[in-house]
């Protein structure tokens, strides 16, 4: 029996991006959350487009979100105190406690992270108070030394809060053992201490082949590996970042075809998830390069940058795309971004996005978008025009537009207002709702909208309940949990 590891803040920190940080923390809560624990998530820095609006009215990164769920909480600013949007590839806007507060160069930020730092202690302190358990992620990993002064997101977190870091590799990937054993080494004395043990991810095959290896691990490190965890195929949770491009398999039904562009700068591109996991739907995102097939529906999605994504667009043809798709009796949704690119201006004078200008929209919709500094951060209801179906979502976006196709609103908000666009041959839609089709009458609605009579679909929701408990299932059977919290399992 391994010996017990006494905390209440725990974090998981990665080899690698992607190493699966994220799922991890997300099935620890769901751990916890099972055995009737107060938890709760906290990633102190996140860099990602994929957000979601909390409960009180601000912006954390979409893993957080998830992770909330698997502790069957809303989500909350202090889960994810600084966010970071890149808007180019050296900027980003920075995000504290919800809020957007400037937008800062790569070395800038650098500097500013003293009083990021500040930000992270007080929203971890706040938890603190409120939850038996803390479960932590990093980001990146703590071995990237160029970014070691100052760090918030990984050892100078754990080093100011005092607490037990896990340490989670990929075996995916390749290399798993060079991995951890070489970020354990770039560590410093007290850092290495922390860790506690190590975790081998999404390993697929015959255990006892990996077990010399765990051994030499274990022995030359002296720390214990807590679990080697298979390879959950078809293990669908909201992406923090990187696009999913595996794509579920359609049933033998009749099929409804969807591309989505990837723009240089797509935001929240889990707002297709519902229809990715769809079994009547074969969604596509098309690349750079890449030649868009022949599709149903058309969805230009969110942008952190409209004007540079709209460039892109062009510099792909997908103008040309999308005027012959048209013209073949194919619908077309631009949600937030891709919304304001529907229009005939998209106006940044102030440079929020980018560098002052302006740039002229696709034309399909008679309206012109101003880029403003304060952005809109709800959660909103509604219902669509398209027959009244019940719609969920949030508002996250800068832009103000205003013009005659607005007139014919896309969506009713509960709260009174109109949102969005839907052309008078009812081909076009526009709206600035994310989560569009997460509620299933939403979903169902734009399918049949979009030329398909839907056949019954388990809604996003339960689809993420169902692969928590899934994840939270394997984690009690592969992993010492008993070891991590002691008294709890």
């Amino acid at each position: 029996m391994k010996e017990p590891i006494h905390t209440r803040t725990l974090m998981v920190q990665g080899t690698t991006s992607d190493a699966g940080k994220s799922v991890l923390v997300a099935g620890l809560c769901r751990v916890l959350a099972r055995k009737n624990c107060r938890v709760v998530p906290f990633k102190p820095q996140n860099m990602a487009l994929n957000s979601a609006v909390t409960s009180d009215g601000g912006e954390i990164g979409r893993a957080q979100a998830l992770q909330a769920a698997a502790c069957n909480l809303p989500p909350h600013t202090d889960m994810n105190p600084i966010l970071l949007k890149p808007s180019s590839d050296t900027g980003a806007q920075v995000i504290i406690h919800g809020k957007a507060v400037s937008e800062l160069d790569a070395r800038a930020f650098h500097d500013y992270k003293r009083v990021a730092m500040a930000a992270v202690l007080e929203s971890h302190a706040r938890l603190s108070q409120q939850y038996d358990y803390i479960v932590v992620e990093g980001a990146g990993s703590p071995a990237e030394i160029n970014l070691r002064d100052n760090d918030i997101a990984n050892m100078g977190f754990a080093e100011e809060v005092d607490c037990p870091v896990i340490v989670v590799a990929d075996i995916d990937r390749g290399g798993v053992f060079a991995h951890l054993v070489g970020t354990l080494e770039l560590l410093s004395e007290s850092e290495q201490a922390r860790v506690v043990g190590f975790v081998i991810n999404k390993f697929r095959g015959d255990i006892s082949l990996l077990e010399p290896g765990v051994k030499w691990l274990e022995a030359y490190t002296k720390k214990p590996v807590l679990g080697v965890l298979p390879y959950l195929h078809g293990l669908h949770l909201d992406a923090e970042d990187a696009i999913t491009t595996e794509q579920v398999a359609a049933g033998t039904e009749t099929v409804l075809r969807v591309i989505v562009p990837v723009f240089s700068r797509i935001s929240n591109h889990t707002d297709y998830d519902a229809l990715r996991l769809h079994p009547q739907i074969d969604l596509q995102f098309i690349g750079p390069g890449q030649v868009p097939p022949a599709a149903d529906l058309i969805i230009l999605p969110g942008s952190k940058n409209v004007r540079m994504d709209l460039q892109w667009l062009h510099e792909n043809q997908w103008p040309e795309v999308i005027s012959r798709h048209l013209r073949y009796g194919g619908k077309l949704i631009g949600i937030c971004g891709g919304f304001q690119m529907l229009g005939q201006e998209i106006d940044d004078s102030e440079g929020i996005e980018g560098p002052a200008g302006s740039s002229q929209g696709l034309g399909l919709f008679s309206m012109s978008t101003v880029l403003r500094q304060q952005k809109q951060l709800q959660q909103v209801t509604g219902t669509l025009t398209l027959n009244a179906a019940d719609v969920e979502g949030y508002e996250i976006h800068c832009g103000v537009s205003t013009g005659a196709a607005l007139e014919h609103c896309a969506v009713t908000l509960s709260d009174g207002r109109r949102d969005g666009a839907l052309s008078g041959d009812g081909q076009i839609m526009g709206t600035y709702l994310h989560g569009l089709f997460d509620h299933p009458q939403a979903r169902d609605e734009l399918i049949r909208w979009a030329g398909l009579t839907p056949s019954f679909a388990p809604s996003l929701s339960d689809i993420r309940e169902q692969q928590l408990e899934r994840l939270a299932d394997m984690l009690e059977q592969e992993l010492d949990c008993r070891a991590l919290f002691p008294g709890v399992m």
